[in-house]
């Protein structure tokens, strides 16, 4: 049975470890990272050692989750969502290593905010999905692919205007929290909320239009 995940997807996670071995090195273990800031003073902090756990731990539970679902994908059904979920898993995983590289660009004094670009760059992305999938005509293959069909032509429509509507107005948050800087635990908590809550939204929209 063909795996969601992919040797691609093993690299980032190895790239995230090896970063994290560098922050180990260059980093000192008492270190803690600044994740918030009230005005000029920093009022969360970030163990070291609990900092760089947290990326390699979502990757492996994401990673865990994908393979457990091409599993319990049947054949059709898997080669009919891979164009969706692969992606999905990848801009995931990529986000999850581009935090970590953040984290060790802050603790070795960089200037370079990789926190801030990641979520401008993802937000940029989600506004260009946002316009995709508002603007996505019906096909087999193509638009938002759920377990349960959107049987007409109408609902189907109106999911997915919903969708890219949703996928747009979380891009502009995300670039409003970008550019107000509050600093990367709000910034990654933003993207985590980006990533996880559209996947459920779409999904709510597809059981609300395939009931009503």
């Amino acid at each position: 049975m063909p795996s969601l995940v992919t040797r691609f997807h093993l690299l980032l996670f190895g790239v995230t470890l090896a970063i994290a071995g560098v922050i180990i090195v260059h980093v000192p273990a008492d270190y803690a990272f600044p994740a918030h800031w009230d005005g000029s003073v920093v009022d969360w902090l970030w163990p070291r050692d609990i900092a760089l756990a947290i990326a390699p731990l979502v990757q492996l539970g994401l990673m865990g989750a994908f393979f457990t679902l091409g599993r319990i994908l049947t054949r059709n059904h898997l080669a009919k969502t891979r164009h969706i979920l692969d992606p999905a898993l990848t801009l995931a995983l990529a986000v999850a290593a581009a935090c970590q590289l953040g984290l060790l660009l802050n603790g070795i004094g960089s200037d370079f905010d990789f926190f801030r670009i990641t979520a401008f760059g993802l937000a940029a992305l989600l506004a260009l999905i946002g316009v995709i999938v508002f603007e996505a005509e019906r096909h087999s293959y193509a638009g938002l692919r759920m377990p349960w069909p959107i049987r007409s032509d109408r609902a189907w429509r109106i999911v997915h205007r919903l969708s890219g509507l949703a996928s747009g107005g979380a891009g502009l948050a995300l670039a409003w929290l970008a550019w107000s800087d509050p600093g990367p635990g709000l910034l990654v908590l933003g993207l985590c909320a980006c990533l996880a809550g559209l996947p459920l939204a779409a999904g709510l929209f597809t059981v609300f239009a395939r009931r009503f």
